[in-house]
């Protein structure tokens, strides 16, 4: 499809931050702006979640319902407290319980909006946005066919803002996403990790942990090769105690 370019709104933002924005955030709160769909690809406590809610904020000032999904029950439960909190007209659909059905944002789980969109639901008519969180599922083996049916089976004029700590083919879930319902999908990535990765290593028989990788990303040999010194240590006691046979004679 033909490509269009991003427009700068000077009209006043759906919902406005305390904080300052990072270039992710800005670049596809843009996106949103000008009713173009975006996979957001960012690791954990990036600030993903700024998107989305910024997504849920203008469909409620433009009157439009939007969906938000979740991968599992209780994400699903701790994401309607959240934002009951923050925007108050919100409804929670999962297999168990059904509040507030005929509120403009509803949170449920990706299985529960499939089945509305095989039952032809009303509600689709309302929907302007659908927020996919941790799109990263549609890999799994035994339930992406859920997240696929879904996007599939989802109207063309419904946007999308797809949300992902880690996903390998962004550009080409992208393409498709594109190919499928004929409208712009943008991808914006970050590698900012805001929360620093640490890797330790507990051997069994061992005196704790030993940091293997640090905060810096730089790797601890010493404590690697210590680490693999107690494990060799411990194969050694257990191959030695394998040899006796019942009276204590070597086999």
């Amino acid at each position: 499809m033909p490509f269009e370019p991003l427009v700068i709104r000077d009209s006043a933002p759906a919902k406005s931050y305390p904080f300052q924005l990072d270039a992710f955030q800005r670049e596809a709160i843009t996106c949103i702006e000008n009713s173009q769909s975006v996979l957001v690809s960012a690791h954990t406590s990036a600030g993903k979640t700024v998107v989305a809610l910024y997504a849920i904020a203008q469909c409620l000032r433009d009157k439009q319902r939007v969906i938000y999904t979740s991968p599992i029950k209780a994400l699903s439960n701790q994401k309607f407290r959240e934002l009951e909190e923050e925007f108050g007209d919100v409804g929670l659909m999962t297999g168990d319980v059904t509040l507030n059905p005929e509120a403009s944002c509803l949170v449920m789980t990706t299985e529960i909006l499939r089945s509305m969109l095989y039952r032809g639901s009303e509600v689709m008519r309302e929907v302007g946005w659908v927020v996919f969180d941790e799109i990263h599922y549609m890999r799994d083996k035994e339930r992406g066919v859920v997240w696929e049916e879904t996007i599939i089976l989802l109207p063309d004029n419904v946007h999308h803002v797809f949300l992902s700590a880690t996903i390998p083919n962004a550009r080409q879930f992208a393409q498709w996403v594109c190919w499928l319902h004929r409208q712009p999908v943008h991808v914006v990535y970050t590698d900012y990790r805001p929360t620093p990765l640490q890797h330790f290593i507990f051997p069994v028989g061992g005196e704790g942990l030993y940091e293997v990788v640090n905060i810096q990303g730089q790797f601890r040999e010493d404590k690697f090769m210590q680490a693999m010194s107690g494990l060799a240590a411990l194969g050694d006691q257990a191959a030695g105690g394998v040899q006796r046979g019942r009276k204590g004679g070597m086999k």
